[in-house]
């Protein structure tokens, strides 16, 4: 995709969890070959059973490669379950599913890493090895963990999440390891580069996927510095979450659930802000100096996701024509 100018259009999108796979896949399929490049959350990793798993890593890695499960709305197609069968035979842990197809990517990763691999090379390589398309790029080849305190203290966020279903309240949270870790190579260069003509945060949970990207050193001030507008899309309308607990940890954190408030975490980065048209209202009333832009934000069909895409791009090429 191009500007109107003729300016190749080359992206640099902050991404976690399903809805910034969809918008990401959306991303993908209108710009041209090698334009696109994914800064994932990494802080969702965690340790299953011998395993290094990368939950936001590997749904963008289906999604983009069109291997998603999108019956189950995660994980990967054709799945099976043989091994979480013998699994739950054995006594093993069970709460965690890992299908057949999607324990290879983990078994890969965890044999790299302990070969002294970095998370960066080996996505890399999976990326290569299974034609998605565009560079993924982990936030940190440093380890950083997501965890929330609750009633009965602190839990990591994966038993948090699908452990327990998200149902915990939750009053606090953290980024163990957030001050030692670093940004992986070629993530600020990325950003900061003269060919990227757009940054993009995706429609993700603004505590738990975008904001541990942005803790890294460096990240946020290249963001705020860049020459590419920075453009976000709203994760909330009217009040809901798109998807997910984005709305019930905002209110337990003691924060209103609206796309005001999370434009509002991203003070001093964006350049547009796309939400639903039923919350222009108030984030016109928010005294903001960013562009704000009514846009149907809902993703439920590839359609829906080029759709979004092609306004974001639109946006995008009017902030640099």
């Amino acid at each position: 995709m191009t500007a109107a100018s003729g300016q190749r259009m080359s992206v640099v999108a902050l991404s976690g969890g399903i809805g910034g796979a969809k918008l990401a896949l959306g991303l993908k399929r209108i710009l041209a070959p090698d334009s696109l490049t994914v800064i994932a959350n990494t802080a969702d990793d965690f340790e299953h059973i011998g395993l290094s798993v990368s939950p936001d890593i590997d749904t963008l890695v289906y999604t983009l490669a069109n291997l998603s499960n999108i019956e189950l709305g995660w994980g990967r197609a054709g799945e099976t379950w043989t091994f979480m069968d013998a699994m739950k035979l054995l006594g093993g842990e069970t709460w965690f599913n890992l299908g057949d197809g999607d324990l290879a990517m983990h078994v890969q990763r965890t044999y790299r890493l302990n070969k002294g691999d970095s998370l960066t090379a080996i996505t890399g390589d999976v990326c290569k090895a299974l034609n998605v398309g565009a560079r993924i790029l982990p936030m940190s080849d440093q380890p950083v963990r997501t965890q929330l305190r609750a009633d009965e203290g602190w839990l990591d966020f994966q038993d948090y999440f699908v452990g327990r279903q998200s149902e915990p309240v939750i009053h606090e949270l953290r980024y163990t390891g957030i001050e030692a870790a670093q940004a992986a190579p070629d993530v600020i260069d990325a950003i900061r580069s003269t060919d990227t003509t757009a940054i993009v945060i995706c429609p993700s949970n603004p505590l738990i996927s975008i904001e541990p990207i942005l803790a890294i050193a460096g990240i946020r001030d290249a963001i705020a510095d860049a020459s590419a507008p920075a453009i976000a899309i709203s994760p909330i309308i009217d009040g809901n979450a798109v998807k997910g607990p984005t709305a019930k940890m905002l209110r337990e954190l003691g924060h209103e659930a609206t796309a005001a408030t999370v434009l509002g975490r991203y003070e001093g980065l964006l350049d547009a802000y796309i939400a639903d048209p039923r919350d222009m209202k108030s984030l016109q009333n928010t005294g903001s100096r960013v562009s704000m832009v009514p846009a149907d934000i809902m993703m439920v069909t590839l359609d829906d996701r080029e759709r979004l895409a092609r306004t974001v791009m639109d946006v995008a090429a009017q902030l640099v024509s």
